[in-house]
């Protein structure tokens, strides 16, 4: 096996995606976190499930997830649903330093905000179909040096 594969393989992956801002895209969240497991650990797997436990505090959310974000080595967020907290994580990462990638779904009534498009810093890839957002994954990964 290649030695930068397995390097990539204990990554920790930050995920981001829309949680209150609209679940309409968990099942596609769902399956870019699977895909994302094959390159390393994905610490906010939760983002894809189609059940968010409401049990924690906004406090210990925000905690949790800078400490989270402060670990990985990489942030992917989908951004097709627009979400406050998933630009708030997308910028903090940027400001950390970390490397980010968007993915977003082609949609005419959709368009991608110019504030993650037009940063330099942010990687953003436009797919129509899983299976196109799930090749862009593995050409990230395939690219990471």
């Amino acid at each position: 096996m290649n030695s930068n594969i397995n390097m990539v393989n204990k990554m920790n992956i930050y995920f981001s995606g829309s949680i209150r801002g609209g679940r309409q895209d968990a099942k596609t969240y769902n399956q870019l976190i699977d895909e994302l497991k094959k390159f390393g650990d994905v610490l906010t797997e939760h983002v894809g499930s189609s059940e968010i436990s409401s049990e924690p505090t906004d406090r210990e959310i925000h905690r949790q997830d800078m400490q989270w974000l402060k670990e990985a080595n990489l942030l992917i967020g989908e951004v097709t649903t627009p979400s406050h907290g998933v630009g708030y994580e997308i910028g903090y990462a940027v400001a950390m330093g970390k490397p980010v990638f968007c993915l977003h779904q082609k949609k005419e009534e959709k368009a991608l905000s110019a504030m993650l498009n037009g940063d330099p810093a942010i990687k953003c890839f436009e797919y129509a179909e899983i299976e196109e957002a799930r090749a862009i994954i593995q050409n990230i990964f395939t690219n990471l040096q």
